[in-house]
């Protein structure tokens, strides 16, 4: 094996090392989700020089000015703290939006609607780019194959997804198979498969390349509203009105765990990065977060009054979050199972949840019109390289839960939000049949 370059990925941190073996280019990528701006650097690089076989010693100048780099990123993001202003009002669709979505670099923005149809749109320039049509009822769940950016899936209530290329607009395949409603869609991180969930209790999931069925995955009860797969893209988690969710395994289809424990409809599922963990949100007004190996419940979270709507690790997965029709979201540390902050004040449920990919900043969006961006309590960990293992214990400050800006203009219900990979551009969604682009000032 012969190591031929370093790249680094900012969110969460990373290096990753291109190599080259027996004349083919792979690449491998060491995970450096705890780091820290208080890290000790030079302990870190010990550690992973002798972890990892592809580096030597004479890299180690090289490896710890990247980890300082990726560090003094950290302190950027951490010290600057984004005041968001509206860049532009997209009247984009006849009906109301039912999802917005960026692709990784931030540059495009798809739109789903009940008008049937689904939008890409150019972000700096608010262009319509391209008009996705075909389908014969709304356009429920849409995605791109980020990171990669250049295809859109699309999940109509007419039963069926569509895969399109991004950059013509053109349509690949139309994927049939389910006999009711799709109503969520997903690429997997290495964008050769494609889930869809649907209203007849079965998520499907897609060849790529071929636009072909792989597998059924049978066994839930109810609906499926919620999938999502981990890192790796060989296991993904589903949420079903059964009350349960099911891990899966994706080469074979088969049902790898059962996670029940629910006393009402799950809502929101989600892996962390490090594919460890598993969240889960219900109507029954509880989080729960599951270790993924063993299929068992670590910690029920019971901290809302009412149903919990939505849930989301931060990028790295130090902390996560949940979003509740009480109309306040809470932070979690994923570690200590501490609840580091609850978000109050906005004056409808709370539909949608997400964080910034820095981890600084969460938004919500609000039946109450607005969405609200908020200050995450800032935490403190070793920012040891573990080669994959347990992070360790996350300690708060105790700071945070501040309200740092409100976005407001939109005439109706805000159901979606989105930050693009930088985290200096927003989306926002609405029933008032436009989207709105707001841009850090």
């Amino acid at each position: 094996m012969k190591l031929k370059k370093f790249l680094l990925r900012y969110y969460p941190p990373g290096v990753i090392l291109l190599y080259e073996q027996q004349g083919q280019q792979y690449q491998r990528t060491l995970d450096l989700l705890d780091l820290r701006p208080g890290t000790d650097v030079e302990a870190l690089v010990n550690q992973i020089l002798q972890s990892e076989p592809l580096l030597t010693e004479n890299r180690r100048h090289h490896l710890f000015k990247l980890i300082n780099k990726l560090i003094e990123k950290q302190k950027c993001s951490a010290d600057k703290r984004h005041e968001f202003g509206l860049l532009r009002v997209l009247r984009a669709h006849v009906l109301p939006l039912t999802n917005c979505a960026f692709n990784k670099s931030g540059s495009m923005f798809i739109t789903g609607s009940y008008d049937r149809t689904c939008k890409v749109w150019s972000t700096a320039t608010g262009e319509e780019l391209h008009t996705l049509e075909g389908h014969k009822n709304v356009v429920y769940a849409i995605a791109f194959n980020n990171p990669f950016g250049d295809k859109v899936i699309t999940g109509s209530f007419d039963k069926t997804c569509k895969l399109w290329d991004a950059n013509t607009g053109a349509l690949h395949y139309t994927l049939r198979g389910h006999q009711t409603e799709i109503v969520c869609v997903s690429f997997s991180p290495q964008s050769d498969m494609i889930a869809t969930g649907s209203m007849e209790n079965t998520a499907k999931l897609w060849d790529v390349e071929y636009g072909t069925e792989r597998s059924t995955l049978y066994g839930h009860s109810a609906e499926i509203v919620s999938l999502h797969f981990n890192t790796q893209g060989n296991l993904m988690v589903t949420g079903s009105f059964d009350h349960d969710s099911r891990i899966w395994d994706t080469r074979t289809g088969t049902c790898v765990h059962r996670l029940m424990g629910h006393s009402g409809e799950v809502s929101s599922t989600q892996f962390n990065y490090g594919g460890d963990l598993c969240v889960s949100g219900s109507i029954d007004a509880t989080t729960r977060v599951w270790d993924v190996r063993m299929g068992k419940c670590l910690s029920v979270k019971q901290g809302h009054t009412d149903e919990v709507l939505d849930v989301c690790f931060d990028s790295s997965g130090t902390n996560f979050v949940s979003a509740s029709a009480d109309g306040t979201a809470r932070v979690y540390s994923t570690r200590t199972g501490a609840c580091l902050d609850t978000y109050v004040g906005h004056d409808g449920e709370i539909s949608k949840v997400s964080f910034n990919p820095q981890g600084t900043s969460v938004i919500t969006a609000s039946s109450d019109k607005t969405c609200r961006i908020w200050d995450v309590a800032s935490s403190q960990s070793t920012g040891v390289y573990n080669g994959g293992q347990d992070s360790p214990t996350v300690a708060s400050s105790g700071e945070g839960g501040k309200c740092a800006q409100v976005l407001e203009g939109h005439m109706d219900e805000i159901f979606s939000c989105a930050f693009n990979y930088e985290g200096d551009h927003i989306i926002t969604g609405s029933k008032d049949n436009t989207c709105r682009i707001w841009k850090a000032k």
